[in-house]
C-alpha cells in the first residue's frame, strides 16, 4: 500500500477504522522497551531508533489537510501526526492540538487509532480491555518475579551510584548523561546478577540484560533515559537543587514522580483493543491497535494545573501507571533516581548546570535529554 493510499482524508471526524494490513509491525512494539535498529526495508524516525511501520518516512508535510465540502478553496486541516518533523525537539503543540480537537484519531503514519487525553490514556493502560502490553501484575509478570529481593536491590543500586559519582566529582566538567545516567542503571544489573564490573556493558546492555535480569529488570535503556530527565529537572532550577540536597526520601520520591509525569521516557505505548471501548471523542472498534501519547496525557490541563511546570510539591500529583503489582524495573528506576541525587550530592555538593547550558529533550517513541553537562566543583 503506499502512502498516498494509506491516507484516510476525514480521519479524526469519527470514520470509520481504515483497514490494517496483516503484521502490523505496531502490534510488535513492545511497551517500555528501549528502541531497535530498524529491519529491511524500515527507515528510522527522528531522533530516535524506532522504525516508521511500514517504511513510511521520509518524515516530511506531515499536517495533512482534507478538502472543504464540493472541493471548495481552501483546505480543512485534520489531526496532526506525532511523527511529524518537528515532534522530536518540540512534540507539546502536537500534543495539545490532539488533546483539544483530536482525542480520537486514527494516524494511518502509525496505523493505529491515537489517544492522547489523560483520562483515555490512563484507561488504556491499566484496562484489560487493552491488551498486548506489559502490565505490572499481570500473572506472567508477577510469576517471574516471586524472588525479588529488594533489599538486596537497594544495596546495591546505593553503592553503584557512589562509586559513579566518585569518579566524576573531581573533574572540571562533566556530562551525566554519558558519565553517570549511561552506567547506572547497567551497574545495578550488573552488580545485582555477579557480573564483573569491567564485563559490565558488553553482558548486560541489550538482549543479554534481558537474559540475566529478567524482561523486567533488562529495561536498562527506558530507566537510562528517566533518570537523565529526572536529574535535567532538578538540575534545571537551583529552588530545586536546594530543597532536594539533603531532602528525605519521600520528597525525592514526590520529585521522582513529577518528572515521570512531565518527562515520562516512553512518549508512546501500544496497545490493542480485545472490545469496543468508548473514548473521548467516540468509540474504538475491536481488535484495534492503539497508540497511547503518554507524554501528551502527562501534560493534560484537564488533569494538572500548569502542567507544564517541574513542582514536586504539586498538590494535584499522580504520573500514569502500567499497573498496580510489583515489577523490579519500576522499583530499579525509582531507587536509581533516589541514590543518583543523594550520590551526586554528597560527591558534588556544589554541583550545578555548566554556564549557558540548558537540557534539551529530544525523541519520538523515548525521550531525554541528550546530555548534561555539569560543574562539579561548582
Amino acid at each position: 500500500m503506499s502512502h498516498e493510499q494509506n491516507r484516510e482524508p476525514g480521519r479524526g471526524m469519527g470514520n470509520d477504522r481504515p483497514e490494517v494490513p496483516p503484521g502490523d509491525p505496531w502490534t510488535r512494539l513492545p511497551s517500555m522497551a528501549p528502541a531497535t535498529p530498524p529491519p529491511a526495508g524500515g527507515r528510522p524516525c527522528e531522533g530516535v531508533g524506532a522504525v516508521v511501520p511500514g517504511g513510511l518516512a521520509p518524515l516530511a508535510a506531515r499536517v495533512r489537510t482534507a478538502p472543504g465540502d464540493g472541493g471548495a478553496p481552501g483546505a480543512r486541516v485534520v489531526a496532526p501526526s506525532p511523527l511529524d518533523p518537528g515532534a522530536s525537539r518540540d512534540p507539546h503543540g502536537i500534543h495539545r492540538t490532539l488533546r483539544e480537537e483530536f482525542p480520537r484519531t486514527y494516524d494511518p503514519l502509525l496505523r493505529a487509532w491515537v489517544l492522547s487525553r489523560y483520562a483515555d490514556v490512563a484507561t488504556a493502560l491499566t484496562d484489560s480491555r487493552f491488551t498486548h502490553g506489559h502490565r505490572p501484575g499481570d500473572p506472567p509478570c508477577a510469576r517471574a518475579h516471586v524472588d525479588v529481593d529488594v533489599a538486596a536491590l537497594r544495596s546495591v543500586t546505593e553503592r553503584t551510584a557512589y562509586v559513579l559519582a566518585r569518579r566524576i566529582a573531581e573533574r572540571p566538567q562533566a556530562d551525566l548523561v554519558a558519565d553517570f545516567c549511561h552506567w547506572l542503571p547497567a551497574g545495578t544489573v550488573a552488580a545485582a546478577v555477579g557480573v564483573p564490573y569491567r564485563d559490565m556493558m558488553r553482558l548486560v546492555r541489550g538482549r543479554a540484560a534481558g537474559a540475566l535480569a529478567g524482561e523486567c529488570g533488562g529495561q536498562i535503556a527506558v530507566r537510562e533515559k528517566a533518570l537523565a530527565s529526572f536529574l535535567g529537572n532538578v538540575l534545571s532550577d537551583p529552588d530545586q537543587v536546594a530543597a532536594l540536597r539533603d531532602a528525605p526520601a519521600d520528597l525525592v520520591g514526590r520529585a521522582w514522580a513529577e518528572s515521570l509525569r512531565r518527562d515520562p521516557p516512553v512518549q508512546i505505548a501500544v496497545r490493542r483493543t480485545a472490545a469496543e471501548v468508548p473514548v473521548s471523542g467516540g468509540v474504538l472498534p475491536a481488535g484495534a491497535s492503539v497508540a497511547l501519547l503518554v507524554g501528551s496525557a502527562g501534560r493534560d490541563p484537564e488533569r494538572f494545573r500548569e502542567p507544564d511546570r517541574f513542582d514536586p510539591l504539586r498538590d494535584d500529583p499522580g504520573q500514569l501507571t502500567y499497573g498496580s503489582g510489583f515489577c523490579p524495573a519500576v522499583i530499579l528506576a525509582g531507587l536509581e533516581a533516589e541514590y543518583a541525587l543523594r550520590a551526586l550530592f554528597t560527591a558534588m555538593p556544589r554541583l550545578r548546570l555548566a554556564d549557558g547550558f540548558r537540557p534539551v529533550w529530544t525523541g519520538l517513541i523515548t525521550r531525554a535529554p541528550r546530555s548534561l553537562i555539569v560543574r562539579p566543583g561548582g
